[in-house]
């Protein structure tokens, strides 16, 4: 992992609201919630406003993955209209990186909010993924009764 951002360093993700990005649980659960940018949807956006430092910082060999994500939602962005997310560089601690974001559309203050990443070795991660399944899968063992 390289690191050439100091704190307060931003980089910009522009977004344009889509139909599916509302929150929609489908017809057995209530359907169409609110024809906005759902609170899920807009979590994506800002990961991948903050995820614009991690794919400089990483190397060949090394990957991100999402260890927080908050968000506090203030205002709607509706169909069509563009939110500019800002993520501010706020401090890496080892191999943790932590970012400020902000949503804004125009002058609205959509959401703000703060995500954290983890720059990891590629193959570790996916060896850690692969005992994680192989243990899921593996039969349970009913404790012996004493």
């Amino acid at each position: 992992m390289t690191n050439s951002f100091l704190p307060g360093a931003t980089k910009v993700h522009r977004y344009t609201v889509r139909p599916e990005d509302f929150a929609d649980f489908g017809p057995t659960t209530g359907g169409l919630v609110h024809a906005v940018l759902s609170t899920f949807a807009l979590g994506r956006e800002m990961e991948w406003a903050a995820r614009l430092f991690v794919l400089e910082m990483k190397e060949a060999d090394e990957e991100g993955i999402g260890t927080e994500l908050f968000i506090q939602h203030h205002a709607p962005a509706f169909v069509g209209e563009t939110v500019v997310l800002t993520a501010t560089f706020e401090a890496l601690d080892g191999p943790a990186l932590r970012c400020a974001v902000e949503a804004r559309v125009g002058p609205r203050l959509v959401a703000t909010g703060h995500t954290g990443q983890r720059i990891v070795n590629r193959a570790r991660l996916a060896a850690r993924f692969a005992a994680l399944q192989a243990e899921a899968a593996a039969p349970a063992h009913p404790e012996p009764n004493h």
